[in-house]
């Protein structure tokens, strides 16, 4: 039976702001480029899935982070998968210190995009030639939550350049984050409680577009929007501070 996939990690200078603890955005980074790596180690990588013309990209996830690591300390993350789908597969994360304290987990949910067509594949032969790399574990929180409508407060405009787009050539995952972290006042942002941050992906936004970032904030959580050259939302987010 499968098991679940170890990482090792240490909270770089290049990982943490002004407070020398680690970034949502960087431990976001970490966990998917486990991701990555994990699946390229068991045959289903970007790499294979390239000479098919087709990738993985994230349709959705969830990441909850009890506190932000210091600079300069070992951590672990844990990952497997725990289905597949014909549309999503279901991959999990667990984040522990050097101690072997859980710190945080996230649940990302994948699918599979014909490269010439940017839409959606059948996934069900990647469960049936992997199967093997299932791990009968359930998801260690809940899954991704659907968010549906936000009525954004203010707003700010972001023009999509080279440093934005990843080896899909659209926008990187962490850098929806920072925009939409970026919207936050300092003093919200250095809060050491326990958050929880689900991102949902809609359309898929390229090189040379302008988007606007809005943001609806509410007592104990931020409602985000980005939309792309002022079409329908690209991506939603929403993050809770769990004080």
């Amino acid at each position: 039976m499968a098991e679940k996939s170890l990482y090792h990690y240490r909270v770089e200078p290049q990982d943490v702001d002004f407070t020398l603890r680690a970034t949502l955005a960087s431990l976001g980074g970490s966990i998917l480029n486990t991701a990555g790596v994990d699946a390229y180690g068991k045959g289903f990588g970007v790499d294979v899935l390239n000479a098919g013309n087709h990738s993985w990209v994230l349709s959705r996830m969830a990441i909850e982070i009890d506190r932000r690591p210091e600079q300069y300390t070992d951590y672990t993350i844990a990952t497997w998968i725990s289905d597949y789908g014909r549309v999503l597969s279901t991959r999990n994360f667990t984040l522990t210190d050097a101690a072997g304290h859980e710190f945080g987990r996230s649940v990302t949910q994948w699918a599979m995009i014909d490269l010439t067509t940017r839409s959606a594949v059948d996934l069900s032969w990647v469960g049936r030639e992997h199967n093997d790399a299932v791990v009968a574990v359930p998801p260690p929180a809940e899954k991704p939550r659907k968010i549906r409508e936000v009525k954004p407060t203010r707003s700010t405009e972001h023009r999509v350049v080279y440093s934005d787009i990843d080896f899909n050539r659209h926008v990187n995952t962490m850098r929806y984050i920072e925009m939409m972290l970026d919207m936050l006042p300092l003093e919200r942002l250095t809060l050491e409680v326990p958050v929880r941050l689900d991102i949902h992906f809609l359309k898929e936004c390229r090189y040379g577009q302008t988007l606007t970032v809005g943001c609806e904030e509410r007592e104990q959580s931020v409602l985000f929007e980005i939309t792309g050259d002022g079409a329908t939302a690209a991506v939603r987010a929403s993050l809770e501070w769990r004080a």
